[in-house]
């Protein structure tokens, strides 16, 4: 596989793909939100980080799997100060919510997302918040 390192710039909701996202970084430039769904995880251990490019200031930056087989294990950091928090998955999570405030998605949050098995994906990464830092994930797919 062929990737491009160029970092590719969303300003609306988009499903990710291995042929033109994985191995790069997705840029987030949408104040108003938008969705990223990932492909379905089946262990290509392809890499995909998204990077917040543009704080959001309405609705939410949601990341997402494709299916309701699909969860997320891993943990993500989340601060608004140097005390900060670390967020852990529960067996269940599948979506990542950043509301620009609690749950992180101000400028320079991201998360790396690696497909590691059928129906897994790994996640790590460190999300910019204000306010009493809140976990960004839920079950919601």
């Amino acid at each position: 596989m062929t990737y491009s390192y160029l970092p590719i710039a969303v300003t609306a909701s988009a499903t990710l793909n291995r042929k033109r996202h994985a191995g790069t970084t997705t840029v987030i430039n949408a104040a108003a939100g938008a969705t990223l769904t990932l492909p379905a995880a089946s262990g290509t251990g392809d890499e995909y980080t998204i990077f917040v490019g543009t704080t959001v200031t309405s609705n939410n930056a949601i990341v997402q799997v494709a299916n309701s087989t699909d969860v997320m294990q891993g943990v993500l950091s989340i601060a608004s100060d140097i005390a900060g928090v670390t967020c852990p998955t529960t067996t269940t999570s599948d979506t990542i919510t950043m509301n620009g405030s609690t749950t992180g998605g101000i400028r320079g949050s991201y998360i790396v997302l690696k497909d590691m098995a059928s129906g897994f994906w790994e996640v790590s990464g460190s999300l910019v918040s204000s306010g009493t830092e809140a976990t960004p994930f839920s079950a919601a797919v």
